[in-house]
C-alpha cells in the first residue's frame, strides 16, 4: 500500500473557495453499524486513507500495529480500533469517533460495535447522527444485526440509511447477492413504525471499490460511490417546529454599568430567532419579545440553529435555568410531568416499575418515578412484547412520573427537543437514553 500524503484535507477544506459556494451543507454526521466482521472499522479507515486525512506518524503507527496483531498487511481498521482488546479480538467495543473533510464537505462518523451486547453503544453513536451506514456482508446476506441496527436508526430518527453490501469481491461481485440484500433491508424499514429512506451502494472497503472512487470491477451498478453520495446527500432536518433556546443561565451582573442588564443563555435550535420576534416562556406561558440577541460579545440581529447566544427581553418576566424560550410556532411544545418515552436501557440493573433516577432534559432536572414498563421491542422483527422490566441493551416504552414540569416536542418531530436522559443517583452514571413519545399535562 503506498505512502499517504501527509496534507490533511480538513485545513484546505475549511480555507478553499469552493467550500463557501456551498457548502451551506452542514457537517454530516455518521454512524456506522452492522454485525461483527462486516468490515465497519476497514470502510471508515479506507474513507480516512483514499481522502489523505491520515497523518504519516499514524500510518506508520497502523502498520507497526499490523504486524503485531494481523499478518503483516496494513489494516486500516486500526485506525479506528483504538483500544488493545479491540485489535487483538478484530472487533469494535467502544464507540469511536473520526472526523475527515473534502472539499465539498465536513464529516463525523462514529464507528460503532457489532455485538448485541453492545446495543447501548450503537444507540450513543447514533443518537446525533444524520445517516447511519449499516454494513452487510454479501457472504452472509441480511442477519438479525442488520435488522437491529435498521431498527434502531429508524428509532432514533436518522435522515437517512445506507447499505453498504461489503466484501462484494467475495461474491465475484454478484449484482444477484448485492440485490437481494437491498431488496430485504428497504422491505424491512419500509415496514417500521418510523421508516428512513434506504439507499444501497455495493463495495470492497478492502479493495476500495466504490467507497471514495468507481469500480470496475461492477459496471453493472451506475450509482455514485460513498463517499460522493455522501457528500451530496441532503440530510436536513425536515422539522422546523419555531425556536427552542433552553435557559443555561440567567446572567445579571448586579453592579458597575451593567448592573440592570438580565440576558438568558442557551444555543438555539429549530428555527431562526431574531431581534422583535414574540417569545413564550415555557413552562410558565408568560409572552414578551426579544429586545437584543449577543453572539460572542457582539449584538446581532439574528441566530440560526446551532448558535449560542444570550437573548434579553423587552419584559421584566421570571426565567429561570430549564425554562425553554419559544419563538414563533405554529405549535408550541407540550408542558407537563408525565411522560411516555421509548428507552434504551443502559446499566446492569434492572429497570422496574416503581425505581426512582434522576432526568435531565435539556438544562432541566429532577425526578423520574417509573410508573410502568408498557412493552419492550423485538430488535430483529421489531415486533413489541409486553415486559414489567428492561435488562441491559433492551429497548422499551416506558411511562414516567417527573417532579419538574418538562418542556418538550414529539422525538419523531423535533429530537433536540425530544430527547432525554435517565441518571443513576447512587453512582451518577447514565442509565437510560430516551425519545419522548408523548407528553402529558
Amino acid at each position: 500500500m503506498s505512502t499517504v500524503s501527509t496534507a490533511m484535507t480538513t485545513a484546505t477544506a475549511t480555507t478553499a473557495g469552493s467550500v463557501t459556494e456551498a457548502h451551506a451543507r452542514h457537517t454530516l454526521r455518521i454512524a456506522t453499524a452492522g454485525s461483527v466482521d462486516d468490515g465497519k472499522s476497514t470502510l471508515i479507515g479506507r474513507l480516512l486513507h483514499d481522502t489523505k486525512t491520515v497523518f504519516e506518524d499514524q500510518l506508520r503507527a497502523v502498520v507497526k500495529a499490523s504486524s503485531r496483531y494481523g499478518d503483516g498487511s496494513t489494516n486500516l481498521a486500526l485506525l479506528t480500533d483504538g483500544l488493545r482488546a479491540e485489535r487483538e479480538q478484530g472487533i469494535t467495543i467502544d464507540v469511536a469517533h473520526r472526523y475527515f473533510a473534502t472539499p465539498r464537505r465536513s464529516f463525523i462518523v462514529a464507528d460503532t460495535p457489532g455485538h448485541a451486547q453492545y446495543t447501548r453503544n450503537m444507540v450513543t453513536g447514533a443518537s446525533t447522527s444524520d445517516v447511519a451506514i449499516v454494513l452487510v456482508d454479501a457472504r452472509h446476506g441480511v442477519v438479525d444485526q442488520t435488522r437491529r441496527h435498521a431498527l434502531i436508526a429508524s428509532l432514533l430518527g436518522v435522515q437517512q440509511i445506507v447499505v453498504a453490501v461489503n466484501k462484494m469481491d467475495l461474491v465475484d461481485w454478484d449484482e444477484g447477492a448485492f440485490l437481494r440484500i437491498a431488496k430485504e433491508v428497504h422491505e424491512f424499514v419500509d415496514a417500521l413504525p418510523h421508516p428512513a429512506p434506504v439507499h444501497a451502494i455495493p463495495m470492497s472497503a478492502l479493495l476500495g471499490d466504490h467507497v471514495v472512487d468507481r469500480s470496475a470491477n461492477m459496471p453493472w451498478f451506475d450509482g455514485a460511490p460513498l463517499l460522493e453520495y455522501l457528500e451530496e446527500v441532503d440530510a436536513t432536518d425536515p422539522h422546523r417546529p419555531g425556536v427552542r433556546l433552553h435557559v443555561q443561565r440567567v446572567i445579571r451582573p448586579q453592579g458597575g454599568e451593567h448592573a440592570d442588564f438580565r440576558g438568558y443563555a442557551g444555543v438555539v435550535h429549530g428555527g431562526d430567532l431574531r431581534t422583535g420576534d414574540p417569545i413564550t416562556v415555557l413552562p410558565s406561558g408568560r409572552g414578551s419579545s426579544v429586545a437584543a440577541i449577543t453572539r460572542w460579545g457582539a449584538p446581532v440581529t439574528v441566530a440560526e440553529p446551532g448558535h449560542a447566544v444570550v437573548v434579553e427581553l423587552t419584559d421584566d418576566v421570571d426565567v429561570a435555568r430549564g425554562d425553554v424560550l419559544v419563538g414563533p410556532s405554529d405549535t408550541l411544545p407540550a408542558v407537563g410531568h408525565d411522560l411516555v418515552v421509548d428507552l434504551c436501557w443502559m446499566v446492569d440493573q434492572p429497570l422496574a416499575e416503581g425505581t426512582r433516577w434522576w432526568f435531565k432534559h435539556g438544562t432541566r432536572t429532577g425526578h423520574a418515578i417509573v410508573t410502568q414498563v408498557e412493552h419492550r421491542f423485538d430488535l430483529t422483527t421489531a415486533a413489541v412484547a409486553a415486559a414489567n422490566e428492561l435488562a441491559l441493551n433492551d429497548i422499551g416504552r416506558v411511562h414516567l412520573a417527573v417532579t419538574e414540569p418538562v418542556v418538550a416536542d414529539r422525538y419523531h418531530v423535533h429530537a433536540p427537543d425530544g430527547r432525554l436522559i435517565l441518571i443513576d443517583p447512587a453512582t451518577n452514571t447514565t442509565a437510560a437514553a430516551a425519545m419522548v413519545h408523548e407528553v402529558v399535562s
